[in-house]
C-alpha cells in the first residue's frame, strides 16, 4: 500500500510542535533515537525527518508529498510553486530588518546603499526592490545578529519571535518584511492515491485546530432568565438546556471562541448565571 511521505523539521521546536499536533490527529509515530525516517503503525504514513532548507526542494522533486514547514522558508526558496493547504497556528514568527542600537533610523530609505546581512536574500530582496531601496546584501547562514559588530553589515534581515536575540546583540527592529507560522505544504507531484490519504489527514488536522480556538462552557442559571443568557451565548448552533434537580434552575451547555469567554462573562453573572466551567476541546467535528 502506497504511503504518504510527509517531511518535519529533523530537530528544533518546529520538530516538537509537528510530532505533537500529528499525535493529537491520533497518528503514532515509532522512531529511535536520531532516526531520519519513521513509520506511522495506524495511519499509511511515513515520516521523513529532514533539514529545514532542504523541505521546499524534496517538495518541488516529489520525493516526498507533504510537510510541516516555516511559510518563510517556503517564501524564500519556492517562489510560489508549492501550495499552502492548512495554516497551523504554531511557530510563529516574523521576518524582520534591524539595525543598531546606535543607528538613527527612521525609515527604510536610511538603508540606502548599505550592507545587510541575511540568511533570506530572495526575501529581502523582493522587499527592497518594492520599497525602491538599493542594498549591498551578505548572505551567511547562522549567527546573523553579530554581523554588524563585527563590521560585516549595517544591518540584518534575520527571523524574530521574541526580539530576546536582537535585544542581548544591541540591535534594534525596524521593519517587519513578513509574518509567518508553520503551514502544511503539498508537493506538485503528489500522486491520486495520495491525494485521499491527505484529505483525510486534514479532516484530522482541521478538527484539532478548530478544537483549538473553543472552549466547551457550562453553567447553572435561574429558568427566567433562560431566553436572555441563550440570546448572548455565541454558540456553534444551539445551547443544550438541561434541568436541575433544584426547581427554577436549569444547566446550559455550549460552546464558544476562547476570545469571547470574557466579553460576556459579566452579562452571564448580571443574569443569574452560577457555577460556570470551562474546559478545553480535544477535537471539534463540524
Amino acid at each position: 500500500m502506497e504511503r504518504l511521505k510527509i517531511a518535519i523539521q529533523k530537530s528544533g521546536r518546529l520538530n516538537e510542535d509537528s510530532l505533537k499536533i500529528l499525535k493529537e490527529c491520533g497518528i503514532s509515530v515509532s522512531n529511535g533515537l536520531d532516526q531520519l525516517r519513521a513509520t506511522v503503525s495506524n495511519f499509511p504514513m511515513e515520516i521523513l525527518y529532514l533539514r529545514n532548507s532542504d523541505i521546499p526542494q524534496y517538495l518541488l522533486d516529489g520525493v516526498v508529498d507533504i510537510a510541516i514547514i516555516g511559510e518563510n522558508l517556503l517564501v524564500e526558496k519556492d517562489q510560489g510553486q508549492i501550495d499552502v493547504l492548512e495554516r497551523l497556528s504554531f511557530s510563529k514568527c516574523r521576518v524582520s530588518l534591524a539595525v543598531p542600537k546606535t543607528f538613527d533610523y527612521s525609515s527604510i530609505k536610511d538603508l540606502n546603499g548599505k550592507k545587510i546581512a541575511t540568511s533570506y536574500p530572495n526575501t529581502l530582496q523582493m522587499y527592497l526592490k518594492e520599497q525602491g531601496v538599493t542594498a549591498e546584501l551578505h548572505q551567511i547562514s547562522g549567527s546573523v545578529e553579530i554581523a554588524p559588530s563585527i563590521g560585516l553589515a549595517d544591518a540584518i534581515c534575520d527571523i524574530v519571535s521574541s526580539g530576546s536575540t536582537l535585544f542581548k546583540n544591541n540591535l534594534k527592529e525596524v521593519e517587519v518584511i513578513a509574518k509567518s507560522e508553520a503551514v502544511l505544504a503539498v508537493s506538485p507531484q503528489i500522486s491520486e492515491a495520495n491525494k485521499a490519504t491527505l484529505s483525510k489527514l486534514r479532516f484530522r488536522l482541521q478538527s484539532v485546530l478548530k478544537a483549538r480556538n473553543y472552549n466547551y462552557i457550562l453553567m447553572n442559571v435561574p429558568n427566567q432568565t433562560i431566553d436572555q443568557v441563550i440570546d448572548i451565548l455565541p454558540g456553534m448552533r444551539s445551547p443544550t438546556v438541561l434541568p436541575l434537580a433544584e426547581k427554577g434552575w436549569s444547566s446550559i451547555h455550549t460552546v464558544i471562541e476562547k476570545n469571547k469567554f470574557w466579553e460576556i462573562i459579566d452579562e452571564l453573572k448580571v443574569l443569574g448565571a452560577e457555577g460556570i466551567l470551562v474546559a478545553p476541546i480535544e477535537k471539534m467535528v463540524i
